[in-house]
């Protein structure tokens, strides 16, 4: 029997709970662990919708043993005392509103509106499955902690495939790139810096509320929130930040000081060991045409070294390249944030990097291409084509890693598979009967429900 994981995402429970009713009936006990008839019809309803109602007749059967899946993991979880820190609960939990927020064009009434909730109440209200679902995926680590495969193990799972089931992959493309911030000139610095200091001295004075000030002038999402950035440990700040942050007393508020984000005036308000519970106002100095059209220029003279052979790629990403880019410490190379290697499906790129690219001759060189980042500053990239490959069946040859990964994930459901069916018998439960039809669930509705075997 093949169990599936089913980690609940806080967007997924945030849009059920909108429209959640009364709980009125308790269907699952996992051990410790519970589970509503209303949690159950909720996440059905909620893949019903987003599958526009096309939905298999075994859907609810499945979705119920996905969740009695997460409970057994979270019941273990517990009993294995393993720990979620507060600091990376909230950390997570601000992220994902922070990330609904911007679908929403940060319109809070249309937030509250949707879920009948201030931001803060919603905070409150699923802090607890946040960290329940954090302890779910701890557990499901642990439980396939050191999986790896050998060779030839990897080339045993690729026998077993069918030859009329294997995959047929699009072409794939590697890209370099070399990436320039533009910087901003000085006089936009110095007004920033003028601004921010007048901020300060409002608040240092007592004539302003430091939290009123950043929902009005901070540049960043927490202003709406005026500008807390809730508790963090040492590290998870720039360095520049992370300095003048700890050098704070509580409530003191910090000279003004610049990152790589802009200019930043910080108050201390509180410390726990090594963290701390600050918060901010961040003004970005102004990007002028003209230091646009610098960036350009420079740019197309780091394009001319390169295709005149004046500098090799590797060299100028090195020289060049923006050292806080991913691709800086891999020799100019893309990374998939998907399948974690250096190799993209066409379709797959940015689509200014795709029409770069498309009618490329191998080793060509862009033209400098403009963009800008979340935080809204400014960047010229050169990209360079360095592979593509053809369409083509899944061989060993040319698909070993995406077959090793396969290989490694299937095994990895193997153990899960094995654990889970291990558990079952060692684990107290108690299932509602009204789930009896369902063939799956049949290793959970034992015959004698009230005890488990021990260990």
């Amino acid at each position: 029997m093949r169990y599936l994981i089913f980690a609940v995402l806080l967007t997924t429970t945030m849009a059920a709970t909108a429209q959640r009713q009364i709980l009125d009936k308790m269907v699952a006990t996992i051990g410790g662990e519970i589970t509503l008839l209303s949690e159950v019809e909720e996440q059905y309803a909620y893949t019903k919708a987003q599958r526009n109602g096309a939905v298999p007749p075994e859907a609810r059967c499945m979705l119920v043993e996905q969740i009695l899946v997460n409970k057994l993991l979270l019941n273990q979880a517990k009993l294995d005392s393993i720990e979620v820190k507060d600091e990376e609960v909230e950390s997570q939990l601000t992220a994902r509103i922070e990330r609904i927020l911007s679908y929403m064009n940060d319109d809070l009434k249309q937030f509250e509106e949707y879920y009948g909730q201030t931001v803060n109440e919603v905070r409150e209200q699923f802090r607890e499955d946040l960290r329940n679902n954090l302890l779910i995926e701890r557990m499901r680590a642990k439980i396939m902690a050191d999986v790896s495969v050998t060779p030839s193990e990897v080339k045993d799972f690729f026998r077993r495939i069918p030859k009329d089931s294997l995959p047929y992959f699009s072409s794939e493309v590697e890209v370099g790139e070399i990436v320039y911030k533009v910087p901003i000139n000085k006089e936009q610095k110095r007004v920033t810096m003028e601004k921010l200091e007048d901020i300060r001295k409002r608040i240092v004075e007592g004539k302003e509320d430091f939290a009123e000030l950043a929902k009005k002038y901070s540049d960043d999402g927490s202003a709406r929130g005026g500008g807390d950035l809730g508790w963090a440990k040492r590290g998870k700040y720039v360095t520049e930040f992370e300095a003048a942050a700890y050098k704070l007393e509580e409530m003191e508020v910090s000279p003004v000081i610049e990152t790589q984000f802009g200019f930043h005036v910080l108050q201390m308000l509180g410390r726990r060991g090594n963290s701390i519970h600050v918060r901010h106002i961040l003004i970005r100095p102004e990007i002028t045409d003209e230091d646009v059209d610098l960036g350009q220029r420079h740019m197309d003279t780091v394009r001319t070294l390169l295709i005149k052979d004046s500098i090799s790629f590797s060299r100028a990403v090195k020289k060049y390249s923006d050292k806080n880019v991913q691709s800086f410490n891999n020799d100019g190379r893309m990374v998939n944030p998907t399948s974690g290697n250096t190799f993209f499906e066409v379709g797959d790129l940015d689509p200014d990097i795709y029409f770069a690219i498309d009618t490329m001759k191998m080793n060509g060189v862009s033209k400098p291409i403009e963009f800008r980042d979340e935080s809204g500053d400014y960047f010229f990239r050169l990209v360079k084509l360095m592979s593509r490959t053809v369409p083509h069946k899944a061989n060993l040859a040319q698909d070993y890693a995406k077959i090793q990964k396969a290989a490694i994930e299937s095994k990895r459901n193997e153990i899960v598979n094995k654990w889970v069916e291990e558990r079952i018998q060692k684990t107290f439960m108690l299932i509602d009967r009204q789930y009896e039809g369902c063939p799956n669930l049949a290793p959970w509705m034992k015959e004698n429900m009230a005890a488990a075997k021990p260990d």
